[in-house]
């Protein structure tokens, strides 16, 4: 009986603990507005629907995360290894300055959006956003299909974009 209560305790604790697996965009996050590079607001579903067609690569960082600036090497391998993918930096940083002026430092190729609610805003919370960086791909049909890798050389991002 002891076994069997231990058993059912643990796989309940295994359970509530792990992250719900989603493949698609909510329509409250695909309707969040972020901020572009020129200062314009852009929903999400516009960012991701101007790449219909292509896998996307999803970096969510900021400035001040010493493991998303540690990760910008092997993500720039990465870029020159699947070129055909679109890279699109999502920022949880604070202040627009602040975000601008580290990409040029660290000279960040790809596309870049401010989100002006950081990890708490509705894609944070749709994806339970509590580490970045977070990396996710999606699909060339919009479709999520890595969800949660927080290292940049983590195998599957590169078998997922295979």
């Amino acid at each position: 009986m002891k076994s069997i209560t231990y058993f059912l305790i643990c796989s309940l604790l295994f359970v509530s603990c792990s992250k719900e697996i989603r493949t698609q965009f909510s329509e409250d996050v695909l309707n969040e507005q972020y901020v572009s590079l020129k200062g314009d607001s852009v929903a999400f579903k516009d960012i991701l629907s101007a790449h219909k067609g292509k896998q996307i690569v999803i970096d969510v960082w900021a400035s001040w995360c010493r493991d998303c600036i540690v990760g910008l090497p092997e993500l720039e391998a990465l870029q020159a290894e699947k070129p055909n993918a679109v890279y699109l930096f999502l920022s949880a940083d604070r202040d627009l300055d602040t975000w601008k002026r580290t990409i040029k430092k660290y000279n960040i190729e790809g596309e870049h959006y401010f989100m002006t609610k950081g990890t708490k805003g509705l894609l944070g919370e749709f994806v339970d956003i509590d580490w970045i960086p977070r990396y996710m791909i999606v699909d060339s049909d919009g479709h999520i299909e890595l969800f949660d890798a927080i290292e940049a050389d983590d195998p599957l991002i590169r078998q997922t974009l295979k």
